[in-house]
């Protein structure tokens, strides 16, 4: 090789070498990927749960039986709120079931079906599901439940406050809902896996409508899915817990927090029920 070429190969590998030492110092950073909304994402243990679009799970509250969060101050800490101002959707999710809602701090935060979502502080990485059933009070978000729970003070239509076995006292008191947040009792008529209640002409079934479901489909870890079953009653398919049918009551409205069915008809009675992990099996 000419002295000439060999200068100027021997140039062209020093440049070269000396662009790629560059590179290497000042590597690219990627651009993160932004939360822009919500998507169904399948878990081995869960099934498809509800997640943002980077994979981080979100959850429910069971205090939120109402139409607000009972998750403020140091709670918000660990489970912070999640908002996103028209989300994105994933397949399998609806726009109908998601709202907002003003936080008493003044801030907004996302609802599917009525429940406030939150993160936890503690799912570090995409797909954690560390809280779900935390204290029994908390469950991972999904778009399938067949019922929810709710914690919370029981009031009669009355106005007085009641225990989950229907006589009078200020406690919170677990119960079940359906997955809007609709309080869901049973009657102490009933026999095991038997309505006594509803009549074959439904005429009063707007009274005590019973809770129809397709089929048992997901439920809370915080429950014992082997407790449910369904019966058909005149045409309808209704939720059974331990042995008893299930109903909402029409007096309640169908809004999510409303218990009046506890004192329904004779305050003290006990004649209809909410249900929990405490019912006793028919």
């Amino acid at each position: 090789m000419k002295l000439n070429q060999f200068i100027i190969a021997s140039l062209v590998a020093i440049a070269l070498l000396s662009a790629s030492c560059k590179k290497s110092k000042n590597p690219v950073t990627p651009t993160p990927v932004a939360v822009t909304g919500l998507q169904l994402t399948a878990n081995a243990t869960l099934g498809n749960i509800i997640t943002d679009n980077k994979g981080r799970s979100v959850y429910f509250f069971s205090k939120d039986a109402a139409a607000t969060s009972a998750c403020v101050g140091a709670c918000a800490v660990t489970w912070p709120p999640f908002y996103q101002a028209n989300p994105t959707l994933g397949t399998g999710l609806s726009a109908t079931d998601f709202g907002v809602i003003t936080r008493t701090d003044g801030t907004q935060q996302t609802t599917y079906k009525g429940w406030p979502l939150y993160y936890y502080s503690l799912d570090v990485n995409a797909g954690d599901t560390k809280g779900d059933a935390f204290a029994n009070f908390w469950a991972i978000a999904k778009a399938d439940y067949a019922v929810m729970f709710a914690n919370a003070q029981l009031v009669g239509l009355d106005g007085a406050n009641y225990t989950d076995q229907g006589i009078a006292g200020t406690v919170v008191s677990q119960y079940f809902t359906d997955p809007a947040g609709r309080t869901l009792y049973m009657f102490s008529k009933d026999t095991h896996n038997t309505n006594t209640f509803t009549k074959a002409d439904l005429s009063n079934n707007t009274v005590w409508p019973v809770d129809e479901v397709t089929a048992v489909t997901s439920i809370p870890t915080v429950l014992d899915k082997t407790q449910f079953t369904t019966i058909t009653v005149f045409g309808k398919t209704q939720l059974v817990y331990k042995g008893h049918p299930l109903y909402q009551f029409g007096q309640d409205q169908a809004i999510r927090g409303n218990t009046k069915g506890i004192s329904f008809p004779t305050p003290g009675a006990a004649i209809w029920k909410v249900v929990n992990n405490n019912t006793t099996a028919l």
